[in-house]
């Protein structure tokens, strides 16, 4: 069971822009949200010289969500050391403890678990050479850092970025809803709504034509998925290779359609319940 949560952020130079910390109630860690323009402005936060983990995020070439997930005995010192070693970031989040609980053998811990987590969860392309090395910690610390895990994700979500969110939204004391579309030339889907849009899941099958009437720009967008190995050219079908997150159920039903499509009444339960009635019946929502 979820319970609510109180997070104070601090505008450290009165703008939203700039640097900000933020604490959880009840949480001896604190996090730190900085721009790279800002990091040689820090020179006047103390708790900054500390060990901890840090998150780099930017774009890689090709406009792909990208992070950098490190940690350092001196945050401060190991920052300013990546402006000169890394350039695709600009801004940077990071998290420390207040009671200064957090040593060498624990950061390490926190790197290569964060580092699987992001990798998994696969919505940002993690820049990391190497897969860092788990340290070696007692069952107690584990279970500690395993917490500390959980609010670093909520934070890190809270602050703009869900890369350790799972595309799938799972709703353990709910009954999961997935929706089907099936029609001629292969097309095969299932897929469920999320906070995010909605996401065809892995193994789903889109036609490989398209209709002459299609919409250009989702004729772009399924050549893009195609041209970043998305969408698997399996001879007479297209498969998703992965889970993928759509902007809208209409728009996922016209790729795997091949054919403009409104996914409010494409996507069916298996009861044949439409997206469209799913969504407007409150007896439903409700379990």
């Amino acid at each position: 069971m979820k319970f609510g949560k109180t997070i104070k952020i601090f505008l450290i130079d009165g703008d939203p822009n700039g640097r900000m910390s933020c604490e959880l109630s009840n949480w001896s860690g604190k996090a730190y949200k900085i721009p790279r323009i800002k990091i040689k402005d820090c020179s006047d936060r103390t708790d900054l010289t500390s060990t901890g983990v840090y998150l780099l995020f930017g774009k890689d070439d090709d406009g792909r969500d990208q992070v950098y997930i490190g940690e350092a005995e001196s945050i401060l010192k190991r920052l300013n050391q990546q402006l000169n070693s890394k350039d695709f970031w600009n801004e940077a989040i990071i998290f420390i403890s207040k009671d200064e609980n957090l040593n060498k053998a624990h950061i390490k811990y926190l790197e290569n678990r964060l580092h699987t987590i992001a990798q998994n969860a696969n919505r940002y392309k993690v820049d990391n050479f190497l897969i860092p090395t788990q340290s070696s910690i007692s069952e107690p610390d584990r279970a500690e850092m395993e917490e500390f895990i959980e609010y670093i994700k909520m934070l890190v979500n809270t602050l703009g970025h869900k890369v350790f969110d799972e595309k799938r939204d799972f709703k353990p004391k709910r009954k999961q809803y997935l929706f089907y579309i099936k029609a001629a030339r292969g097309a095969d889907g299932i897929g469920e709504p999320t906070s995010d849009g909605f996401v065809v899941l892995k193994g789903s099958k889109a036609t490989v034509s398209t209709v002459a009437s299609m919409t250009s720009n989702f004729i772009n967008l399924r050549q893009k998925l195609i041209s970043e190995e998305v969408l698997i050219d399996k001879g007479e079908i297209l498969e998703f290779s992965e889970d993928y997150i759509f902007s809208s159920p209409s728009t996922a039903a016209t790729i795997i359609l091949g054919r403009n499509a409104n996914g409010l009444t494409e996507w069916r339960l298996k009861s044949g319940e439409t997206l469209k009635e799913f969504e407007s019946d409150d007896k439903t929502l409700k379990v």
